[in-house]
Formats: structure tokens, C-alpha cells, sequence
């Protein structure tokens, strides 16, 4: 399901008490592409999806790895689960979202970057 994202930007009612009308149609230019819900698997598993203009963009659907940036380095290690997301279904679910803290080998990292569209999943050692 696509998600239109141009906010309607204007208040609903006039100060008169009559409704305002839209005053432009919607447009596929801000038409937002579908929910990639990228899951903590054994394997990882991508995507490539047609952009604007013919640009292709890639999808992680499954991820098993996460490059770690600690104070002795950055090191990509195995993700065990979701601890902590933003929306409390995510957690459930196994869902890895931008913000979301993962268990992983080296301990708790928090993902620093938006995984479905980038393709990869980054991250901060938190303990």
C-alpha cells in the first residue's frame, strides 16, 4: 500500500465556519513507497525496487548482520533480536527500524540508520 505524504498544509475550517476545498489534486511525485518491515533473520535477503525516473533503490527485507561502531572500531556482527523499538509492535514482531535497539554478540546496539531503504543495517554499541 503506497502512503501519500504531501500534508494538507491548510486549516479545515474557515473562520466563518464553512470548510476550505483542496485546492490541488493529489500527485504521484508524492506518492511514498511501500513499508520495507526489515525482520532480524539467519540470512539476509534484499530487494531492488524501481524508483523516480528509473532509479533503482534496494530493500532489505531479512538482515542477520549489523555493522557496530564501538570505541576500538567498527565490526559487523550477528543480531540476536529486537529489544526496544519505537512502536512496541515492532518488538514482537522482530522488525528493525531506525532507532530500534538490537541484541547482538557485542552486547546492545541501537540502529543509527534507516535500514529498509539503505539496504544495511548500522549501528552504536550502547553496553
Amino acid at each position: 500500500m503506497y502512503q501519500y505524504h504531501q500534508p494538507y498544509g491548510k486549516k479545515v475550517t474557515a473562520g466563518t465556519g464553512g470548510r476550505t476545498r483542496k485546492f490541488k489534486a493529489k500527485k504521484v511525485a508524492h506518492l511514498g513507497g511501500v513499508f520495507a518491515s526489515t525482520k532480524v533473520a539467519p540470512k539476509d535477503v534484499k530487494e531492488s525496487v524501481r524508483g523516480r525516473g528509473g532509479a533503482l533503490g534496494i530493500k532489505l527485507k531479512k538482515a542477520s548482520m549489523v555493522n557496530v561502531v564501538s570505541k576500538t572500531g567498527m565490526r559487523q556482527v550477528k543480531m540476536i533480536r529486537v529489544l526496544d523499538s519505537p512502536n512496541p509492535e515492532y518488538v514482537r514482531m522482530n522488525i528493525v527500524t531506525r532507532g530500534a535497539v538490537v541484541e547482538t554478540e557485542m552486547g546492545k546496539v541501537r540502529v543509527t540508520n534507516r535500514v529498509g531503504q539503505d539496504g544495511i543495517v548500522n549501528g552504536i554499541l550502547i553496553s
